[in-house]
């Protein structure tokens, strides 16, 4: 063979190797996926928690919770709790039972069987979340008000994001005004949006079951629901310290009696509405969130419930929120740790970032509480992407920046694989003992180049040079492009156009079908809206 036909032969052999390369992994084979195992920092101590769960039980016994309903107050008594000078106390017993036959393990249902998430274990998964009132213009550095479009598009956007694994409503819609329509529409647009699993949140037991029947329709009927309920209420069933929330524990009962999974939050500030020593807080919340434990599975044993402790801190010189401060991270990662403690399915919050902006303050406030969340053995990482301002705004650009980030944190929790092939004794010998001293061509070296190793999709790696052909383009620049090129194009189309059609005319859907680009929603002679 000539030297001409073994450099033609050469590159034909690299350019198969890169094509193998650069062919989709099956997901089993990537360097990173969802629901890896997480539980390797741990804050507390064994005996910390002890401490804090005797703690727990006690003041559950003899502090207990304010403004219980008369339904939670007739199941708790009925079950061996008291209630007396209106508050209701709490047994050790009682949780006790609670706890040896409520749900360990569940499944949050994506609408497409591929966006199932399975919560056991220190399985551990990232989401969005938020009530933001603002959406964050990066280029006038400025916050404007936040609509039910942009709530649709951060949907399609996450859509695509492939280290965000589910979607809670990470914004209010101010564009609407009633709250019945922005409880029906906040949740008919998320589920439009993503065939991702889908949190949201409801003021009013009606608002519920409207949707209910929504959601019925989508799924093709109730029994169909109530098999792969795709939809969790997020509910704050407490106002802090210790008083149950009246309009939430309502909503509550109808979600369960509904078959939708629920998130069970408390959401103290330490110094605030819960103690300012990190560990009393940890203690409040976790009493907090057992109290509503016991009250759904009294509803309804076994019913999928995740264990909420979402405790804030407030920068005590002014009282105001820091959702990205250490203590923040520490205090969600113990928090974390307690779940593990009690073997329940377990959601925390981190990423909620006091930066104003994408900038490098937001980069170094998430990426530290959500490392030190990931790793605590949590289940879902709450408000992981997307937020600032300690989450009052989110920002498009910093959604998919953040996806970025959440891939390189779920590589770490993955960790490293110690076994007879990744010892790689072989691989030194065939490179060092007559080969070419250089591991870049080795088969090794190639099989693990996606399975082993992630890559980011806008962080920039290129060298100076190739950074200044390109046009020197910062990250948020990047991050811009990404954005527009998915809002411009993604329109999930998983909810079929007559069931769509029959949702709009049975309710007051606010979306504009135009937003939707969807033609095909519109009934024979229908204008264009």
């Amino acid at each position: 063979m000539s030297e001409t036909h073994r450099k033609v032969s050469r590159r034909g052999a690299r350019a198969a190797k890169r094509a193998l390369r650069s062919a989709p992994l099956a997901a089993e084979d990537r360097a990173v996926r969802p629901g890896m195992e997480s539980g390797r920092f741990q804050p507390l101590t064994p005996q910390d928690m002890d401490r804090i769960n005797e703690a727990v039980m006690e003041a559950l016994s003899t502090i207990g919770l304010a403004q219980a309903i008369p339904s939670c107050i007739e199941a708790v008594t009925r079950a061996g709790g008291s209630y007396k000078d209106g508050r209701l106390f709490f047994p050790r017993s009682l949780i006790e039972d609670t706890l040896a036959s409520c749900a360990r393990e569940l499944v949050l249902y994506g609408q497409v069987p591929e966006h199932d998430i399975e919560i056991s274990g220190s399985r551990v998964y990232f989401a969005t979340a938020g009530a933001a009132v603002h959406i964050v213009d990066i280029d006038n550095c400025e916050y404007r008000d936040s609509t039910l479009e942009d709530l649709y598009n951060m949907a399609r956007l996450v859509d695509r994001m492939d280290n965000i694994h589910l979607f809670q409503r990470c914004l209010v819609a101010r564009d609407v005004v009633e709250p019945a329509d922005l409880d029906f529409n906040t949740c008919y647009a998320a589920v439009s949006g993503t065939t991702k699993h889908v949190g949201s949140s409801w003021v009013d037991p009606s608002h519920v079951t409207r949707s209910l029947e929504m959601l019925h329709m989508v799924a093709g009927s109730e029994k169909k629901w109530r098999e792969r309920p795709f939809v969790s209420m997020s509910n704050c069933f407490v106002v802090p310290p210790l008083r149950f929330a009246e309009d939430s524990c309502h909503c509550l009962e109808t979600a369960v009696r509904g078959g939708m999974p629920v998130l069970l939050l408390a959401a103290g500030q330490a110094g605030a509405t819960s103690p300012a020593a990190l560990a009393g807080s940890v203690v409040q919340e976790v009493a907090e969130v057992l109290a509503g434990l016991v009250f759904v599975n009294l509803l309804v044993p076994g019913h999928p419930a995740i264990f909420g402790t979402w405790p804030f801190v407030s920068d005590l010189r002014t009282g105001a929120m820091s959702g990205g401060s250490g203590e923040q991270a520490v205090l969600m990662a113990a928090c974390g740790q307690m779940g593990r403690y009690y073997g329940l399915p377990t959601g925390i919050a981190a990423g909620m970032a006091d930066a104003k902006l994408p900038d490098a303050q937001s980069g170094y406030e998430k990426a530290y509480t959500n490392t030190l969340a990931a790793h605590s053995g949590a289940n879902i990482i709450y408000e992981s992407a997307g937020m600032h301002a300690s989450l009052l705004g989110v920002c498009y650009e910093s959604m998919v920046i953040d996806n970025d980030m959440l891939g390189a944190i779920n590589r770490t929790v993955r960790g490293i694989e110690v076994n007879d092939d990744t010892l790689s004794l072989q691989v030194m010998r065939d490179v060092c003992m007559g080969g070419p001293n250089h591991y870049l061509g080795h088969e090794q070296t190639l099989n693990l180049m996606q399975r082993e190793y992630i890559y980011p999709v806008i962080g920039d790696r290129t060298s100076p040079k190739e950074w200044a052909e390109q046009g020197k383009p910062n990250l948020n620049k990047r991050a811009r492009q990404c954005v527009d090129d998915i809002l411009g194009t993604h329109y999930p189309r998983h909810i079929d156009p007559e069931t769509d059609h029959a949702i709009r005319q049975r309710f007051n859907v606010q979306l504009p079908l135009a937003t939707m680009n969807r033609q095909d929603l519109r009934a024979p002679g229908e204008d264009a809206l």
